[in-house]
């Protein structure tokens, strides 16, 4: 379908496209992994795209964590819209931990919705399935990740025979191959079946383990910059961002710089009158030990939230301490899902809850994650030259759709 319309979608105007357009949300890419794997002359396609095309950097949304920003780069708006601000938030009605993978929690429709509605052909591939089903929701067409690959049919996820189609094994959860499935897969289909758009998701395992311009992440680089060659062969308008940067969070030994800020605060204001809640926190937790940059706290009536605040910024390795109205402002959050609260790490350090909730046993590499402040600056990069960009406008990684989508029209 063809139609020269443009689509409403959370208050943003996109063009219909004329060429395919695929963005990829390179998880845990911050922009010196590409910067380092250029030098290294093992990525000509990204040496390409940053020569021809169109280099910006965005921030990310805070918290810095994979869910936020793939929801907010799929609506084009931050969680105060869509409602996603974590994997995990507290129910206090049912006072338990919930995790927000479940499109109920989802605010806001998106962009694979509404043009799917209109008659475009999409296909969205995620690595991990905790978030197929939010991407998915109320969109018709290709969804499926990586992960459960074998299990995709034509009458849940549009696509079938997966194994086949991209010649490859079912990977591991935990390996580069996974990501490298979202790639091979997203290349068969657009010489296949020519989605209009199209969204690669990848996984973050490999930033977890390497730094930028180490063998291992250059190796990552190089087989991504492979499949970019091929999809820009097929005429595809990239847009390629990430969902947060990574940072290491160790001292000079490579010993984990962990705040257990549960028990620093059963110790300061008294067991049972605190909640730490860490909404990096799910699943997949061997390669950081769901430990980030960013918590929340919840307090239990009549404890004095100033009080709290206090004795929390004064804890060595904090960056920032805001209540729950502050956070919602200033990083555009949903204020009914997040604590009384907010407490941000320094760049070199993460929170925890207590010593014995985190099981550290499978780091053996030393401890790289995301989620605070030090974690929001992120590549915007594609492969055409983009029209001049308003010097007053804000780059967000959640404005890689309406850009892309502008370059295609």
């Amino acid at each position: 379908m063809s139609t020269t319309q443009n689509l409403q979608v959370n208050g943003r105007s996109y063009p219909w496209m004329k060429k395919p357009v695929v963005v990829v949300c390179v998880d845990g890419c911050e922009q010196e992994y590409i910067n380092q794997a250029i030098q290294a002359g093992v990525t000509p396609f990204l040496k390409k795209m940053a020569q021809q095309g169109t280099v910006l950097t965005g921030d990310c949304v805070v918290p810095s964590f994979t869910n936020p920003n793939n929801l907010s780069i799929v609506t084009g708006v931050p969680p105060s819209v869509h409602g996603i601000c974590g994997n995990y938030f507290l129910d206090r009605e049912a006072n338990q931990e919930v995790m927000m993978n479940d499109a109920k929690y989802l605010r806001a429709g998106t962009i694979f919705a509404a043009f799917s509605d209109a008659g475009a052909k999409v296909a969205v591939i995620t690595a991990k399935d905790k978030l197929r089903g939010l991407l998915g929701n109320k969109m018709r067409g290709i969804c499926f990740s990586a992960e459960k690959a074998d299990q995709a049919t034509l009458e849940s996820n549009g696509v079938e025979n997966l194994l086949e189609l991209t010649g490859m094994p079912l990977p591991s959860v935990y390996s580069a191959e996974l990501s490298e499935f979202v790639f091979a897969a997203g290349v068969k289909l657009l010489e296949t079946q020519r989605p209009d758009i199209m969204y690669l998701s990848t996984t973050d395992y490999i930033q977890h383990k390497f730094a930028p311009g180490t063998p291992g992440a250059n190796a990552f680089y190089a087989m991504m910059d492979h499949y970019l060659t091929q999809l820009d062969a097929l005429g595809a308008v990239i847009g390629l961002t990430a969902d947060h940067g990574m940072n290491a969070k160790t001292d000079s030994a490579g010993t984990p710089n962990v705040i257990y800020l549960q028990d620093a605060l059963d110790t300061k204001v008294g067991v049972g009158k605190t909640r730490v809640i860490l909404p990096i926190t799910d699943p997949y937790v061997v390669h950081h030990g769901a430990l980030g940059s960013y918590a929340t706290v919840y307090l239990s009536e009549g404890v004095a939230l100033p009080d709290v605040a206090r004795k929390i910024a004064a804890i060595a390795g904090v960056e920032l301490v805001l209540t729950r109205a502050e956070a919602a402002e200033r990083f555009e959050l949903p204020e009914d899902r997040i604590g009384d609260l907010v407490v941000v790490s320094e760049r070199l350090t993460v929170i925890g809850t207590a010593t014995t909730r985190h099981d550290l046993s499978e780091l053996h590499l030393p401890l790289r994650s995301h989620g605070g402040i030090s974690e929001q600056r992120v590549p915007l990069m594609f492969n055409r030259k983009l029209a001049e960009i308003p010097s007053d406008h804000r780059l967000r990684n959640f404005d890689v759709f309406y850009l892309a989508m502008r370059a295609a029209a």
